[in-house]
């Protein structure tokens, strides 16, 4: 792989007083391979300006929107403008940004979800396989080395055929009306023009689902869906629960909430096959448990010689030195900027680096949300899920 400069980043949100700017930033300069060079970080110029200062930005890369950014980047020389495009806004503000900045030649890291709802999602999802140019959506979880392992064992065929899935995303920090009370992670998210029609689904209910089929290696083909409103006064859903079939005939269940008081961010995951099953849950997330018939549980660790190739290359320390939710962004962000460096040099990416969410993720994230919408509205039991592009 080779290697001639650090990849620019143009950041866009991540103002002040954002909380998944920063944790993006930390991501992914841990490697050495991305530098922050611009950004425009907030809709309201000073506060962009703010940030900007904060950062020790360049003051003269710090721009009032993302469309003056594009403008000024690509007056600079190639060498100095940047490469890639960050995009951290809230759900309304992902769609705009992220097809100009394809079109205008750059690569995209998108937190997710994808857009704001399904229709959106098909138009990104052309726009990104129309382009040339890379693409990550930073479902977290899957950057965990633990994760990957689970991943590669049921792929390896290790549990045999997998017949039932558990994915769990307690959060109780909705217990209350928080976006009543000037909180700006709250308000956002619990409002339906800023984050989408699905509440507590949308936000966490994907990363459960992309988890589930991330690490199970099946597709869900249909699902039986229950959304709440637990909270009096939320204009969209806090609470739900999803029953899902895989194609390959295996049933599932999928519980999100983010009323579950006194929880904190436990996502979980059970996977059981005809040979054995596994589990793993966040906070503990360099443990791993496999269960076989008749022998006592496994524990697997991260940072240990037994694992596999996919945890090896994503697993940073020696094990006992615990490793966390910012080290699963930068095994996103550093699988990211390899590709990124294998294409520029015309060369074939190792398989473990090409193992990042993208567009067909996100994708399949908006229809599981719309699909869930319909069957919750819906008198019958099952809904196809079936993906529009």
């Amino acid at each position: 792989m080779s290697k001639t400069k650090k990849l620019k980043i143009g950041l866009i949100g991540g103002g002040p007083g954002s909380f998944i700017g920063a944790i993006h930033l930390n991501g992914a300069l841990m490697d050495g391979m991305f530098e922050l060079a611009a950004g425009a970080f907030s809709s309201n110029p000073e506060k962009s300006k703010q940030r900007g200062e904060e950062l020790m930005l360049d003051a003269t890369r710090v721009y009032g929107s993302y469309d003056e950014m594009f403008e000024k980047e690509l007056q600079l020389p190639q060498t100095e403008r940047i490469d890639v495009v960050v995009i951290v806004t809230p759900n309304n503000v992902h769609l705009d940004p992220a097809i100009k900045a394809l079109k205008h030649g750059f690569h995209v890291a998108l937190d997710k979800p994808l857009t704001l709802n399904y229709q959106e999602a098909k138009e990104l999802y052309h726009a990104v396989n129309a382009s040339d140019k890379l693409f990550l959506l930073t479902h977290t979880y899957s950057g965990y080395p633990m994760i990957k392992q689970a991943k590669q064992m049921i792929q390896n065929g290790e549990l045999g055929k997998i017949h039932k899935v558990y994915v769990e995303y307690p959060q109780g920090w909705l217990y209350k009306l928080l976006e009543t009370e000037n909180n700006k992670q709250a308000e956002w998210r619990t409002d339906p023009k800023r984050n989408g029609l699905a509440g507590c689904m949308g936000d966490i209910g994907t990363h459960a689902f992309h988890l589930a089929e991330y690490v199970s290696g099946q597709k869900v083909s249909h699902l039986c869906a229950d959304l709440y409103i637990k909270v009096d006064g939320r204009p969209i859903d806090d609470d739900g629960v999803v029953l899902l079939r895989f194609e390959n005939g295996a049933s599932g269940v999928l519980m999100a909430s983010q009323t579950d008081t006194g929880c904190e961010n436990n996502l979980k995951i059970r996977v059981y096959g005809d040979k054995g099953g596994l589990e793993w849950e966040q906070e503990d997330n360099n443990s791993l448990t496999v269960r076989y018939p008749n022998v006592p549980a496994q524990i697997f660790r991260a940072g240990t010689g037994y694992l596999g190739s996919l945890a090896q290359e994503n697993t940073r320390t020696p094990a006992g030195h615990p490793e966390g939710y910012i080290e699963a962004f930068a095994n996103l962000y550093r699988n990211f900027a390899r590709c990124i460096y294998a294409q520029q040099a015309g060369e074939k990416p190792k398989p473990e680096w090409e193992d990042y969410p993208g567009v067909e993720d996100g994708i399949r994230g908006m229809a599981f949300i719309d699909h869930v919408l319909k069957s919750t509205e819906s008198e019958i039991k099952w809904t196809p899920l079936v993906v529009e592009k």
